[in-house]
């Protein structure tokens, strides 16, 4: 029996794949997610009603993503010494409890201490929850927890990115930090239920911080693509320089970088730029964003196993740089919808593109640095979008900032060309 056929004897076998503690890391991460996403449009719109104006905008979501790239690298560390309970509670408090601050206390340098502290808070529960998911995994199922746990993650974005705008302009922003606070604090009796895990000290020698102790059924790689953690062998360096100087993964690096770039620049000033336009647009808006993403990100895994990841590049990016271009037309609900189903189907087929085509150009000792790599890609993205675009804004209004946004978007479909060109001439 080939090992393709081995891992689909053990997926069909009598493993359950909700057991009691992924049940209970699935609780966790909706709630922690969900306190991510119900804030991340609500706090730009805050700081920039606040009189923080475009630039105190894209700090909000510009200082919570640099704190979230600070954080990741450190997680194993933590979990290894603390163990999974701690480190997740720590992380849902992180992202949820400084909101509640708000209520009492408005200032501009407190508002970018919230952002701050939830950015290290979303680092934490999103490397600590995937590390678990793996662990939790029956035997010969892992990527299909680990793509349940992905779901966990997806869905809180469907509900929680529109719910926050609709709800911060119907009943007011502090209900909203309120809300954000509860959700997450009502998720900590599920971390309590969590299995303890630390790593042991030779464990910890021999460089394997999350205890994971390698790869045991052989399936490598992120399925879900917010991971962070490193899925190599035991000992293997997990820094991600070493997966970076791999010069084949420059430009879906490049790719990714420049799409999550246009994605901060959206959840952060969308909102924004529909002020003063049709009753619950933004919400609409942000609400099809978030529901096309997934799909996409599931089809283009589909074509990617059967075509080639490389080979949809190309289109996904062109699709994501035509949604931007169409925000140029912020006067008409029709347009402005249709431009981000686009770019939510760009958005969506690119994050799961580059994530399969790295992981196709190493070997699999080397994915839990790709993955790293993948991490501070998206992360940094996000938040050099929000930071540039709210620069740029004061000076040009927002209907030039999309335009230029989508012109750096059109400029990557060169790198894309070409590392379609690399795949047909050096991977085959």
């Amino acid at each position: 029996m080939n090992a393709r056929a081995g891992r689909t004897a053990a997926a069909t076998g009598t493993s359950r794949l909700l057991t009691r503690p992924m049940l209970l890391l699935l609780v966790a991460s909706v709630g922690g997610m969900g306190g991510f996403y119900l804030l991340l449009s609500v706090l730009p719109l805050y700081a920039a009603t606040a009189g923080g104006g475009g630039v105190g905008a894209g700090l909000t979501t510009g200082s919570m993503m640099l704190a979230t790239v600070l954080a990741e690298p450190g997680v194993p560390w933590f979990l290894a010494r603390f163990g999974h309970r701690a480190v997740v509670g720590a992380g849902l408090l992180l992202l949820g409890l400084p909101s509640a601050v708000l209520c009492l206390w408005s200032s501009f340098p407190l508002t970018l201490g919230v952002c701050l502290a939830r950015g290290v808070g979303l680092g934490i529960v999103v490397v600590a929850g995937t590390a678990l998911a793996a662990e939790l995994a029956q035997p010969g199922r892992r990527s299909e927890s680990l793509g349940l746990y992905g779901v966990s993650l997806g869905v809180p974005s469907v509900l929680g990115l529109p719910a926050g705008v609709w709800l911060s302009d119907r009943l007011g922003f502090e209900p909203v930090f309120l809300l954000t606070a509860a959700l997450t604090l009502l998720a900590l009796p599920a971390v309590a239920g969590l299995p303890e895990r630390r790593a042991t000290r030779a464990e910890r020698r021999s460089g394997d911080l999350d205890g994971q102790g390698g790869d045991p059924d052989g399936q490598g790689g992120d399925p879900d693509g917010r991971s962070g953690v490193p899925e190599g062998g035991r000992g293997v360096p997990c820094g991600p320089l070493g997966a970076a100087v791999n010069r084949s993964l420059v430009r879906p690096t490049l790719i990714l970088g420049a799409a999550t770039f246009a994605a901060g620049v959206l959840v952060t000033f969308l909102p924004l730029a529909l002020l003063g336009g049709p009753s619950h647009l933004a919400v609409v808006a942000l609400l099809v964003q978030a529901s096309v993403a997934p799909i996409a990100r599931w089809g283009a895994g589909w074509w990617g196993d059967r075509h080639g990841s490389s080979s949809l590049l190309v289109p996904a990016v062109l699709a994501v740089a035509l949604g931007t271009a169409g925000l140029v037309r912020l006067e008409s609900p029709v347009v402005v919808v249709v431009s981000m189903i686009l770019f939510g189907a760009g958005f969506g087929a690119v994050q799961n593109l580059t994530l399969a085509t790295m992981f196709e150009r190493v070997p699999r000792s080397a994915f839990g640095r790709v993955s790293v790599v993948w991490n501070l890609a998206f992360d940094a993205g996000m938040g050099l979008g929000a930071v540039g675009f709210g620069l740029l804004i004061d000076r040009t209004g927002y209907p030039w900032g999309f335009a230029v946004t989508a012109a750096l978007l059109l400029a990557v479909l060169v790198p894309a060309w070409r590392d379609r060109r690399y795949v047909r001439g050096e991977a085959t």
